[in-house]
């Protein structure tokens, strides 16, 4: 079974990680066959799986949910879950019971949390304490998005750069075991990288990050659009409209079932 170690050897050794954002046991299934390093559970899921607007109406329950059958599907796949919205945003107390409720329910190897606020930073060190990795997210992060105004490049100006690169540092030094940077230029993405010791993983945050994640979904072009930094690299949404079409056609005309197809 992967481990957290593999983050730190292939920082060492400037290995790129691999990491998949999905919620379900097949595609968990073809990312544990396809040698992905680890696979994040993202409250993405909130937009991706149940059309919502944003991640914010996900619950601590549907994470665990997801988080459950994604094991199955991948049972030796280093495993990271996010802490949805206002799971870890009230007390320190309360995200240690909901990050363990997380681990203990799920069998899953780490949880994300976002930003880098004093609450965050004590999080942090607090589930580090007790045995639960946690991974940092910085830049465009979803959940402050009524802030943000939208879904907007981050890191743009040298006081915002000077600001994410100094989160970084201090999510850290705070223990946290990696820190995906989102929706920021490449160049700070990789002036982050170079500072720290711990690995990077980028989404929309150029080539100089540690390692890349995408969600599953927009990989295979599931869906027509999808944002600039995706690179599709199947038109499976193309091909299964295809294929209910010609299904919707051949039951209208009668080619199927076939004899081939009965009792």
């Amino acid at each position: 079974m992967k481990d957290i170690t593999q983050f730190f050897r292939a920082k060492e050794k400037g290995e790129k990680l691999t990491l998949i954002s999905t919620y379900d046991y097949w595609s968990a299934k073809l990312c544990e066959e396809s040698g992905i390093d680890a696979i994040l559970v993202g409250d993405s899921l909130g937009m991706v799986f149940q059309g919502n607007d944003s991640t914010l109406p996900v619950s601590l329950e549907e994470m665990i949910y997801h988080t459950k059958a994604v094991r199955k599907g991948a049972p030796n796949t280093f495993i990271i879950v996010d802490m949805p919205f206002m799971s870890y945003h009230t007390t320190v107390e309360e995200a240690v019971k909901n990050a363990g409720k997380v681990i203990k329910e799920t069998s899953a190897n780490a949880v994300k949390v976002e930003g880098a606020s004093d609450l965050v930073l004590e999080i942090t060190q607090r589930l580090t304490s007790i045995g639960i990795p946690v991974m940092g997210h910085l830049g465009l992060t979803p959940q402050f998005i009524n802030i943000f105004g939208g879904y907007k490049v981050q890191g743009k100006t040298e006081e915002s750069q000077s600001k994410i690169l100094q989160q970084a540092k201090d999510l850290e030094n705070a223990g946290a075991f990696s820190v995906v940077l989102e929706a920021v230029p490449s160049k700070l993405a990789k002036d982050i990288t170079q500072t720290l010791k711990i690995p990077t993983v980028g989404i929309g945050a150029g080539k100089y990050t540690d390692g890349q994640i995408l969600v599953f979904h927009d990989l295979i072009g599931l869906f027509e659009k999808t944002p600039k930094f995706v690179k599709r690299y199947l038109e499976s949404g193309k091909l299964i409209k295809q294929a209910l079409v010609k299904y919707k056609d051949e039951v209208k005309n009668g080619q199927f079932p076939g004899e081939e197809h009965s009792y």
